[in-house]
């Protein structure tokens, strides 16, 4: 690999012990295409070689007002999340549309959790096979940045043990990003329901929120 790479055996070696070493954007590209690497886990392995300051990272807690003030408006179920994914705010459209957030204990209002835990969601969408891979791929690629962060550690080893699902599906180590998708939700009340999932970030906040807004196909 080391000589695909165009590198020292010494160098790929020290890369593979995740020495400091700090390679450069040269010998990422050089690696990459050794790797055969896609366009996302390009990207990944170019934010893991970045230096972090994720023992330190603080997520942030609350969303500001003007941001509950924005979402709160807005007829399409919207809500906010941290860099950990944990909803933080959410409007009345997202409670008719995808459940009452507020039934949940606020350790269990986590994108993830929900997912693989919340029996409402587990019945909701109609994909939730499909919607648990991409999101683990997501959130997998999302978070590179703040590899090694406590909070996330904490996140995915407690989701590991309590969903047999979620720790395969972290193990296969997929990455995917996050973009424009259509969902499709079995609703008890409004039937069969077509949503495009859009997630957005707001400029002005705390660099680790985010907004996901919903709105039904045309």
């Amino acid at each position: 690999m080391a000589q695909r790479a165009g590198i020292s055996p010494t160098w790929y070696t020290w890369l593979e012990q995740g020495r400091e070493i700090n390679p450069s954007a040269a010998v990422l590209d050089q690696l990459a295409d050794a790797l055969l690497l896609s366009a996302s886990e390009r990207s990944h392995l170019v934010t893991l070689a970045k230096p972090n300051a994720a023992a330190t990272l603080q997520f942030s807690r609350e969303a500001p007002p003007m941001l509950v003030s924005w979402i709160n408006g807005l007829d399409q179920p919207a809500y906010v999340l941290n860099g950990r994914w944990d909803v933080l705010t959410w409007n009345e459209s997202t409670c008719r549309m995808l459940g009452d957030f507020a039934l949940l204990a606020r350790e269990d209002r986590n994108i993830l959790r929900m997912i693989f835990l919340w029996d409402h969601w587990r019945t909701l969408f109609a994909d939730c096979e499909g919607l648990a891979a991409s999101s683990v791929a997501q959130f997998r690629a999302e978070t590179a940045r703040h590899a090694g962060a406590p909070e996330l550690l904490a996140l995915t080893r407690q989701l590991a043990q309590d969903s047999a699902e979620f720790a395969t599906l972290w193990r296969e180590r997929q990455l995917d990003v996050i973009q424009l998708k259509a969902k499709r939700l079995r609703h008890a009340e409004l039937g069969i329901l077509d949503l495009t999932y859009a997630p957005l970030r707001p400029r002005g906040v705390a660099n680790d929120l985010s907004v996901v807004v919903y709105s039904l196909q045309q």
